[in-house]
């Protein structure tokens, strides 16, 4: 009872979500239910970006809220359901020793699946190409934030206006596209940004800064000594950078080898985010058992947790793609996505290939149409 409580708690203000099920099917079947031994690695390895937070969360509900939690490796690990395979999900950022997830995959093959960005994936196709099975986020969360009490912004357009400082991580392409397209001046851009709030509060909202909307502001305005208060922030979404944030991917040259394992697992990690969805609470406990286990990491807090699934629903983060399916790509976006960022990584000199489509990236063959979030009342 007090799981369901929590979770109603987290989805207020939000559409009601249930899965969908096309042609009169029944019920979707729990996570993880259905044989993948012998079809799929005996443990699927799968590489996230980041620490363990609520936008990763599909990965862990895949292993549900008894997981293994490994400090050193950062990992945390468990049984997927009754299929016979475990899983192993890997924690990012200072775990990959500064290497990104495509290179990273190509360097570890017992690696599964990796998180990689559409355009990570355009950037790295020369040498690491990559091909994602499952989008578990449908809109990028990145934002840009500020001190509403400093700058008065409603529109990208205000924020090249006010000639601030941004810190944002280097190599973000976003940061680029908003340059070319007026959104950003070129010497507002900081790339000194460390992940903490340290210098925002320092300069008392005299700069701006890169954050996620299901994180940052709440976090911010909740938890972050020396500020405690609202901040403001536009979506890099809504200045047209089109990049899906998390395409599953697998290494290309190993499609067909796992394509059976695949056929499996893809509407299994569909139905983990609708799961999820519908239900934090379980997950949200895991994701701070794994920030208690493994130090150094972002503030993982019960509230904040709670908050992010409710923004991410309300802001459509997690949502369904085309048809009413959540997980599959929309094709033509990543077409327009390609043609975002080819320039501006040549600009830098980084190599891209000719004629990259589409189909090079991503594919929709193993999503089940009829596994979608629906809207209920």
């Amino acid at each position: 009872m007090k799981n369901r409580v929590l979770a109603a708690a987290a989805l207020a203000g939000s559409v009601l979500l249930t899965a969908a099920c096309g042609g009169g099917a029944s019920t979707p079947k729990p996570t993880g239910q259905g044989a993948l031994a012998g079809v799929c690695p005996a443990t699927v390895v799968i590489q996230t970006d980041w620490f363990a937070t609520p936008e990763r969360a599909a990965a862990y509900q895949l292993v549900g809220p008894n997981g293994t939690v490994d400090a050193k490796k950062g990992a945390y690990s468990g049984p997927l359901g009754d299929t016979g395979v475990n899983v192993e999900v890997r924690l990012g950022g200072p775990f990959l020793g500064g290497q990104p997830v495509a290179a990273q995959m190509y360097q570890d093959n017992s690696i599964t699946l990796g998180l990689v960005p559409t355009d990570e994936q355009v950037r790295a196709r020369a040498k690491f190409p990559l091909t994602g099975v499952f989008a578990s986020l449908q809109k990028n969360p990145q934002i840009v934030m500020w001190d509403p009490a400093t700058y008065t912004v409603n529109s990208w357009k205000d924020v090249a206006a006010t000639g601030a400082s941004i810190l944002y991580s280097e190599g973000k392409i976003y940061m680029d596209y908003l340059i070319a397209n007026g959104d950003v001046k070129k010497e507002q851009a900081d790339a000194s940004y460390d992940g903490t709030p340290s210098r925002f509060v320092a300069e008392h909202g005299r700069v701006m800064q890169q954050g996620y909307v299901s994180n940052e502001p709440y976090r911010w305005e909740h938890d972050v000594k020396g500020w405690l208060k609202p901040t403001g922030h536009l979506l890099v979404a809504d200045a047209g950078y089109e990049a899906y944030p998390h395409a599953w991917s697998v290494r290309s040259g190993e499609l067909d080898k796992l394509r059976p394992c695949l056929q499996k697992l893809v509407p299994m990690l569909q139905q983990a985010q609708i799961d999820y969805a519908t239900n934090p609470e379980p997950t949200n406990q895991a994701l701070l058992k794994i920030a208690q286990g493994i130090p150094d990491g972002p503030p993982i807090t019960a509230g904040g947790n709670a908050d992010s699934v409710k923004v991410q629903l309300k802001e459509k983060i997690i949502a369904n793609g085309p048809g009413n399916t959540l997980g599959n790509f929309d094709l033509d976006r990543v077409t327009r996505s390609i043609a975002q960022v080819t320039p501006l990584l040549r600009a830098k000199g980084r190599e891209v290939p000719d004629n990259l489509t589409a189909k090079d990236l991503v594919t929709n063959e193993f999503i089940d149409p009829a596994k979608g979030l629906k809207q209920q009342g």
